[in-house]
């Protein structure tokens, strides 16, 4: 027991030894003045991976042109009356290569967040594609006893495998509960296929799913019933927006979420429970339609200062 606790500590004190590579403030998110001393809470990890895609293609730049676009985002938030920046304290992590294999990919993207939770601070993920999320949970599955995944997404992912690959964007919710100690929230969730219901239904005391057909009538008391108190990792699939707002994706569903109720509904989680990171994909950027990118990048803005200013 003590050589283990002993070789705990080394594995510790070996990581914080290593430093993050960090851009430089004005080429990170947000663009922030070189200057401006920023005393680090949160971390950005462009994480481009785009590997089992089935539609539209182009995940792999999403991260690049969230950085780019956060640039543009006003910096004072109406909504906290200040420039809320100041608060987050974000870092950005130099865009690194990516390994061309899928599950060395994943240990690599949890390996990096596993450098970020041991320093105690937040991770936030820019993807890629959505398989990127059991990989990124890894470190906080084995910290927490119990984990809750909060998935805003217009496709439930509980496929086993798709063409063949058990990693598939189709499967990331799937491989998350492959953990015995995660359990599922999903919110917008409007496209489904025959082949997930057995282990939806086999798993119901696990995933609990907010249909998108019903969303007038969600009930924000039987959110905070599944997540109060609660150790939450948030994964935000960007098609969970409605179509008219979000086209720049693999696979846009109509019926979805729009600008001001998904804001609602993450300030319900950040005040309801303990958000320990996120990751947010999915985006698949369009050339010329930079609007679809700033969306992105005033929505990682947004989760930022839910994490640190609601406290």
């Amino acid at each position: 027991m003590v050589n283990g606790k002993k070789e705990k500590e080394k594995i510790s004190q070996n990581y914080l030894s290593k430093k993050l590579n960090y851009l430089s403030n004005k080429n990170g998110f947000l663009g922030i003045e070189n200057n401006f001393k920023i005393k680090e809470k949160s971390v950005v990890v462009p994480f481009g991976l785009e590997k089992t895609v089935s539609y539209g293609k182009g995940t792999k730049n999403g991260p690049k042109k969230i950085i780019k676009a956060s640039h543009q985002v006003e910096l004072y938030d109406e909504e906290f009356e200040q420039e809320t920046f100041k608060k987050i304290g974000v870092k950005t992590i130099k865009p690194f290569k990516i390994n061309s294999n899928i599950k060395k990919a994943l240990d690599q993207i949890s390996n990096l967040n596993n450098k970020i939770v041991m320093r105690d601070l937040f991770p936030v993920v820019l993807g890629g594609e959505h398989s990127i999320t059991c990989g990124c949970i890894r470190p906080f599955v084995e910290r927490y006893k119990k984990l809750v995944i909060v998935q805003f997404d217009a496709h439930a992912d509980l496929r086993d495998s798709y063409n063949n690959e058990k990693y598939s964007h189709a499967s990331a919710m799937r491989r998350c509960l492959d953990y015995n100690n995660v359990s599922l929230l999903s919110l917008g969730i409007r496209n489904i296929s025959k082949d997930e219901i057995p282990f939806l239904k086999k798993n119901s005391h696990r995933i609990n799913i907010f249909w998108a057909k019903d969303k007038h009538k969600w009930r924000l008391d039987k959110l905070k019933k599944i997540l109060k108190n609660k150790n939450v990792y948030l994964t935000f699939d960007v098609d969970s927006f409605d179509s008219g707002i979000m086209p720049a994706t693999g696979t846009p569903e109509p019926g979805g979420l729009f600008w001001y109720e998904t804001l609602n509904l993450l300030k319900y989680i950040f005040k309801s429970s303990n958000v320990v990171g996120a990751d947010i994909n999915e985006l698949a950027p369009i050339k010329g339609f930079e609007s679809y990118n700033f969306l992105v990048a005033k929505l990682v803005y947004k989760i930022l200062s839910y994490k640190f200013l609601f406290r």
